[in-house]
């Protein structure tokens, strides 16, 4: 009897520790598996994001430039594509007429002979089919007729000349598109930051009156320019922005605000003396004579960066009057703190 009652306090025992084990277990089991909360990450500081929007602002800058100059040479080769269709027409409106009247040649002569070359091209759908075989003009040549084998190889240069054409347009017409998104892209991430750091700004202000500016040897026409640069002084940065007119309302994150990228405003600013510039920092460059820093006088464009993607106006005493990045305005600034790639004067 009392070794049945010890034999049931042992099991009893056992139970406990067990149950004591599995709960333990149970325990350790749930602390491991619960998530530790994860540390904050620390917010970037004001030093940090002005950091970061200086390097964006200067992409986007770069970026602006490039859709500029894509828009440059878009417009070119449209241009090229259109005068290349019209020639294209005009020659085959031409030789349709020369056609009809071989067709009757070829016909009366070669009635009943083997289809040559003339009834070939006189009949077929696609003439420029058979003008692509050499038996064509071989053809017209040994018919000593060098009206008609002129005017077959000129509408076969011009159609040459169409289609090259069309498609540099395609190609520089999906280059742009390519550099829009990325502008868009960027866009987002220089809103996000000018948010935290609360200087985002689509508007500016005029100053009471236009700082006078020594000549220092500068054409009248220069002068002209570095006055109408300085009399927007205040108005807001708008990439792609700036006509010959005036502040424009730009494209990406300056479709909504009217006023000048870099480019854009020594474009207006020339545009005042009589002088058209292309909106876009390379054909600026290209525009005019070409001097160093120690050249410069009022009026003289200043460009930056190997890349050329910041330029601006010179106004003497080491300055210059610009269209500095997005959220900025025209202002005047000194052209030290850039890397200068070169000066040009156009007037």
């Amino acid at each position: 009897m009392q070794r049945r009652a010890a034999g049931t306090r042992t099991s009893a025992r056992r139970r406990i520790t067990t149950s004591t084990a599995w709960t333990a277990s149970a325990v350790l089991a749930f602390g491991l598996l619960t998530p530790v909360p994860a540390e904050a990450k620390p917010k970037p500081t004001r030093k940090e994001l002005t950091a970061q929007q200086k390097k964006l602002a200067d992409e986007a800058e770069k970026l602006s430039e490039q859709y500029n100059g894509l828009r440059e040479r878009l417009r070119q080769a449209q241009k090229a594509a259109a005068v290349a269709e019209t020639s294209a027409d005009r020659q085959k409106k031409t030789l349709a007429e020369v056609r009809d009247r071989m067709a009757k040649l070829a016909a009366d002569a070669y009635k009943n002979g083997p289809v040559d070359p003339a009834i070939s091209f006189a009949s077929a759908g696609d003439p420029q089919a058979v003008l692509d075989r050499s038996a064509a003009l071989n053809y017209f040549a040994s018919q000593d007729n060098t009206r008609i084998v002129q005017l077959l190889q000129t509408m076969q240069g011009a159609e040459r000349a169409r289609k090259a054409a069309e498609a540099r347009a395609s190609q520089v017409r999906r280059l742009t598109d390519e550099a829009k998104k990325k502008r868009r892209e960027l866009q987002v991430k220089l809103k996000k930051v000018e948010r935290q750091l609360g200087t985002y700004s689509s508007t500016g202000s005029r100053p009471g009156s236009i700082p006078s500016v020594n000549s220092g040897g500068a054409s009248a026409k220069a002068m002209g320019a570095v006055r109408a640069a300085l009399s927007q002084l205040g108005v807001p940065y708008s990439w792609g922005g700036g006509t010959a007119s005036g502040p424009s309302y730009g494209t990406a994150q300056g479709a909504n605000i009217k006023g000048f990228d870099c480019s854009g405003l020594t474009l207006y600013a020339y545009a005042q003396v009589g002088i058209s510039l292309g909106h876009y920092t390379g054909s600026q460059y290209s525009a005019g004579t070409h001097v160093s820093q120690s050249q410069l006088k009022p009026g003289d464009l200043v460009f930056f960066y190997s890349d050329l993607h910041h330029m601006g106006m010179y106004i003497g005493n080491g300055k210059m009057v610009h269209a500095p990045q997005t959220g900025d305005v025209v202002k005047i600034a000194p052209i030290a703190g850039r890397p200068f790639a070169g000066g040009v004067r156009l007037a």
